[in-house]
Order: C-alpha cells, then sequence, then structure tokens
C-alpha cells in the first residue's frame, strides 16, 4: 500500500475533526472519520472511532 493513502486519509480527517456547533456533533464527526482512520490504517475502526470523537469533543477546548 502507498504511503501517501494513509497521509492523505489522516489530514482528511484532520479537517473534519471540528466540524459541528457542538461537543456531541464534533464528537460524532471526529469518530466517523477516526473509524475511516483507523480502518485504513490498522483495520481497528473501533480505536479510530473512540480517538477521533475524544478529539472532536475535545477540539474546541484546546
Amino acid at each position: 500500500m502507498p504511503k501517501t493513502l494513509p497521509i492523505i486519509t489522516l489530514l482528511g480527517a484532520l479537517g473534519l475533526a471540528a466540524c459541528g456547533n457542538t461537543d456531541l456533533e464534533r464528537a460524532g464527526t471526529g469518530a466517523a472519520a477516526g473509524a475511516a482512520v483507523g480502518e485504513v490504517a490498522s483495520d481497528d475502526p473501533l480505536t479510530g472511532a473512540a480517538l477521533g470523537g475524544a478529539a472532536g469533543a475535545l477540539s474546541d477546548d484546546i
């Protein structure tokens, strides 16, 4: 697998991580993007969803 695919996927996920007006919306968007990245990068969408959801929920607090 080319190394550019995970990098492009990660950059796309970072772009979507802060979408939404509330913490719940951002957590949902982050979880969806994290699941996609987790599936592509390491065949583990659940861990990706958990990390993406947490990052999305906390993105406005940083």
